[in-house]
């Protein structure tokens, strides 16, 4: 495994990270068999939300782990919150509702990083500074974040809040790759032209913002996975050759393929299966030439001007 620096090198994360959306569905056995192998495997970032499972996640993740003082410090905790009874909420009392749940069931006393899940149309950016200031002298939580967020919604927070925001979580994959259609497509009329996100990527790395691809084998909006997927018979095709060649697995290349790219990017790995995390895990130590890497972004579907 190898590691990136996130919050300006105060975090020494893995470089991919272990999802916690859909541990709920298993017995604390199995979380913590799952929990194990991302841990062989040298993965110590582990990424959770409150309403995952209804904060089901969070509770079996840290009876499985045998949360202790001793070994919540092996660990990075990171949780979001944002997400109300069928709005989103930014306000300052649901922001520390939801980070004293997420601590009281995830039994520890602190976060490493809090982020904000989804855009909310009605946030007020001095409440959001209110709540990060309260969590921070508290000690509550360490760093924040933001996730599914545009450039300009994060400047307007940046001008309130005290601490710095350092990791956008952004969909993105092999089969969802419009955060670098617009950058290679620039100044065409084709559609990969097309700017949906206001420049997240060059903005994030400018900022020195550590981008988090959720959903690395999805495609659509969880649509289902690409990976094996007969409907993508020249991009599995690519995949499998290019991990022939290397002598690893096809999960290993498509998230291989997001390492590659020079933002140093820190893919959330969902899966459930203790063996699929060794093999994602795994994609740190896999080299992709530049021709690999557009070898299956064309392979994807996706064309070059």
């Amino acid at each position: 495994m190898k590691y990136i620096p996130i919050a300006g090198g105060a975090l020494n994360a893995s470089a991919v990270a272990l999802g916690c959306m859909r541990i709920a569905e298993l017995s604390e056995a199995a979380v913590a068999a799952l929990i194990d192998s991302a841990l062989e495997a040298g993965v110590n970032f582990f990424d959770h939300a409150d309403i995952y499972a209804g904060g089901r996640s969070e509770e079996i993740f840290a009876a499985a782990y045998g949360m202790t003082p001793a070994k919540r410090e092996k660990i990075y905790i990171q949780s979001k919150c944002g997400i109300g009874q069928r709005c989103y909420d930014f306000s300052k009392r649901h922001i520390l509702e939801a980070a004293e749940g997420s601590l009281k069931r995830l039994k520890t006393d602190y976060l490493d990083v809090l982020l904000l899940h989804r855009p909310d149309a009605l946030a007020e950016p001095e409440e959001v500074a209110e709540a990060f200031d309260v969590l921070l002298e508290k000690g509550q939580a360490r760093h924040f974040g933001v996730s599914n967020h545009n450039p300009g919604q994060i400047e307007l927070l940046s001008k309130y809040v005290r601490a710095p925001l350092v990791i956008n979580q952004l969909q993105f994959s092999v089969k969802h790759t419009g955060m670098v259609d617009a950058g290679v497509n620039v100044n065409t009329g084709f559609d990969g032209a097309l700017d949906r996100d206001g420049g997240v990527l060059d903005y994030c790395r400018l900022k020195g913002i550590t981008i988090q691809p959720w959903s690395p084998f999805q495609y659509g909006f969880f649509e289902g996975a690409f990976l094996g997927s007969g409907k993508f018979p020249e991009l599995n095709g690519t995949i499998s050759r290019i991990a022939a060649e290397k002598g690893v697995s096809d999960i290993a290349v498509a998230v291989a393929w997001i390492l590659r790219h020079p933002a140093k990017m820190q893919p959330i790995i969902g899966t459930t299966k203790p063996e699929r995390v060794r093999l994602a895990a795994g994609a740190a130590d896999v080299e992709l030439s530049r021709r690999d890497w557009y070898d299956i972004y064309l392979a994807a579907g996706n064309t070059l001007p």
